[in-house]
């Protein structure tokens, strides 16, 4: 093929192509005819005496038909070369070819002309003969050349005006003159046909082409119709920086090769296996460092990177996506020979763990969280499954895979049945608040109190805090469960004052979602002021992650500190809190994570760090808490630390409000004895 796109022939070039075609046509039929009937004027001739001329007039008559064959036959414009006589015709132009046509025509038409010799210029009795051929080739000519006017008329006009000069001037007569007018009339009449049957044929073709020129542009939009609503379809489910299926892609995919596993149910009863379907989600560990040191641009030299080794790692079999960021996901039929999950999954983080161009050696891995589906789940289900191998995987370090197992599900049906009740249970509740006591004086004496949620489902029994707390921002329950958390402490407050007054306060935690999302100080104010309770009375424990949130939060942790509100910073030692954000956010306590004081005794490492903690607060002013107090040795060594304010089984369990009264006079009667 021509690698130059050549441009649209023009309309003309086409409307005169087709002429040449019909012409062409045309005179391959008249030919015959006309040699037929120079063989009748031949055999005429030589019957009445004139044989030789006769003769020599159908040799040179034949010539020129011979030749006139040759030009109909010889390749079109463009045409590829044939061989013979007018093989490099095809280079010739249209216009090329209608002149060699018409000069033929002529030259025919000039040998039609000499008849007069053969008959004495019309003057022998077989002169009417004659003149019947004449006209009647003559009209032929025109019959048979109705595309292109010039090849009839110069083929006609020669025998014609020779017909009506030998009337003239050989016979005389009036009635000869009239007959050689007749001819002039007959003449023009001819002409006249030939032209407007030209215009006709024009005509004709011009709206032929027209219409395959529409037909072709509309074949043409189509076709660029369709490429661009199919370049449109691969764009909305492929990925555009990997080319891998992006989410939309990768769900039909999984949902196409799930139906196809339910149409094969019937091979599954004739004892045909039918091999799961695994999907597995791809998260990279340590891209979110690749973005924040090295930039985006380096980043999404990374996910190509990381698409491309998936591709070389696995065949075509395996559908591949890339689901957003930097999570990836495959799909593939799983059997016990080739496609062993957990073969393939060590693969792919051997491969990731090859150090990427720029990068040094483990800066970027990869975790698996892997699902094989035997009951044919849709997509959604999948995704959760193999989202929560994922999660499994990534709690355990890098480069690492899990398989969903029982435990996983269990977890997984935990969760879905916590969603579904959380709403009942705190309608109907069941949610309660129980208390933890926090000491002073080395552990000795009470200084406050924690509050903490409980709830202990009808199935699972009791449900950890931080999954209610998660669990109620999945559902849209956290203003809500805030809400009761604030207004059952603050009543409590209120009973608490009544019966021991200005004793201790009690402290609520706040996660970070409530903390940014909802006017928690309004709540807390709010609150208070209708139960007419002291600020000082309540104590406000903030993660070190909304600590250093500070745009968010400094605001309303200044409008409860400046009420007098206590701020107290949970799990200190883990977080990325600094020495500017304790300062600006007022805050009154810190709370060393219980993974600090669990192995205080065996770990000298443990106890510098919380040495500094303490040293850091005292420094500060700031009172410093220990939490995870479960034994005598760990309470020991806090109070040869310097820590006085301490938590823990050890000291005191959570108990519900109820029994708090019966603890504090146990506790008061045990510091009466010491």
């Amino acid at each position: 093929m021509d690698p130059v796109k050549r441009a649209p022939p023009l309309l003309d070039d086409l409307i005169r192509m087709d002429q040449l075609v019909a012409v062409r046509h045309g005179v391959l039929i008249s030919i015959p005819i006309n040699i037929l009937l120079s063989l009748i004027v031949t055999g005429v001739t030589f019957y009445y005496g004139s044989p030789v001329a006769g003769l020599l007039w159908f040799a040179a008559a034949t010539a020129i038909n011979l030749v006139r064959i040759g030009l109909c036959r010889a390749p079109l414009p463009g045409a590829p070369e044939g061989r013979g006589l007018f093989a490099g015709f095809s280079r010739f132009s249209v216009d090329q070819h209608f002149r060699l046509g018409t000069l033929a025509a002529f030259v025919a038409g000039c040998i039609w002309a000499l008849m007069p010799a053969l008959c004495g210029g019309y003057t022998t009795p077989q002169s009417t003969f004659y003149l019947i051929v004449i006209c009647g080739i003559t009209a032929g000519a025109v019959t048979h050349g109705t595309a292109y006017a010039y090849i009839p008329i110069s083929f006609l006009t020669p025998p014609l005006v020779s017909m009506a000069a030998c009337l003239t001037i050989f016979m005389g007569g009036f009635d000869r003159y009239g007959l050689a007018a007749a001819t002039g009339l007959y003449i023009f009449a001819l002409v006249r046909a030939s032209l407007q049957s030209q215009t006709m044929f024009r005509d004709g073709s011009r709206g032929k082409n027209k219409a395959t020129a529409l037909a072709a542009s509309l074949r043409a939009a189509h076709v660029t119709a369709t490429e661009v609503a199919e370049e449109m379809r691969h764009r909305a489910i492929h990925d555009t920086l990997t080319g891998l299926l992006n989410r939309s892609g990768f769900m039909q995919a999984v949902d196409l090769r799930t139906a196809e596993r339910k149409s094969g149910e019937a091979l599954r009863n004739m004892q045909v296996p039918v091999r799961p379907l695994c999907l597995m989600i791809l998260d990279l560990d340590g891209f979110k460092s690749v973005n924040d040191v090295f930039g985006h641009r380096a980043g999404d030299e990374v996910l190509i990177e990381v698409a491309q080794r998936l591709r070389r790692t696995l065949s075509k079999d395996f559908t591949l996506a890339r689901l957003g960021g930097d999570e990836f996901a495959i799909l593939f039929e799983a059997d016990r020979i080739r496609n062993i999950p957990a073969i393939i999954a060590d693969r792919i983080v051997a491969e990731i763990a090859v150090p990427f161009t720029g990068f040094d050696a483990g800066r970027v891995g990869i975790s698996i969280g892997i699902y094989e589906s035997h009951d044919g789940e849709d997509f959604s289900e999948m995704m959760v499954r193999a989202d929560a191998a994922l999660y499994a995987a990534k709690s355990g370090g890098r480069n690492r895979h899990y398989s969903f197992d029982e435990t996983l599900s269990h977890r997984l049906s935990m969760k879905r049945d916590i969603e579904r009740d959380l709403l009942r249970a705190l309608n109907e509740g069941e949610l309660h608040m129980w208390y933890q006591p926090i000491l002073c004086d080395g552990g000795r004496r009470l200084s406050n109190f924690e509050a903490l949620l409980r709830w202990e489902h009808p199935r699972y029994g009791w449900v950890p805090p931080a999954d209610i707390v998660e669990t109620a921002a999945v559902i849209g329950l956290s203003e809500p469960l805030l809400k009761y958390i604030i207004n059952e402490v603050c009543q409590m407050i209120g009973r608490l004052e009544a019966t021991h007054p200005d004793t201790v306060w009690v402290a609520i935690n706040v996660s970070p979602r409530e903390m940014s999302r909802l006017p928690v100080d309004a709540y807390i104010l709010d609150r208070l002021k209708t139960l007419n309770i002291p600020p000082q009375r309540l104590e406000l424990e903030v993660t070190e992650e909304t600590a250093m949130d500070i745009c968010e939060v400094q605001d309303k942790l200044k409008t409860l500190s400046d009420a007098g509100i206590r701020i107290a910073i949970d799990d200190f030692g883990v977080g990325y809190s600094s020495l500017s954000s304790l300062r600006q956010l007022s805050v009154d306590r810190i709370k060393i994570d219980n993974s600090f004081i669990r192995n205080l005794p065996a770990s000298a490492a443990d106890q510098v760090m919380v040495q500094a903690i303490i040293n850091l607060g005292h420094s500060l002013g700031i009172e410093v808490v220990g939490e995870g107090v479960e034994t005598r040795d760990i309470q020991t060594l806090l109070q040869g630390l310097g820590c006085d304010t301490m938590q823990g089984y050890h000291l005191g369990r959570p108990m519900r409000e109820a029994d708090i009264a019966g603890w504090m006079d146990a506790q008061a009667h045990l510091n009466t004895e010491s």
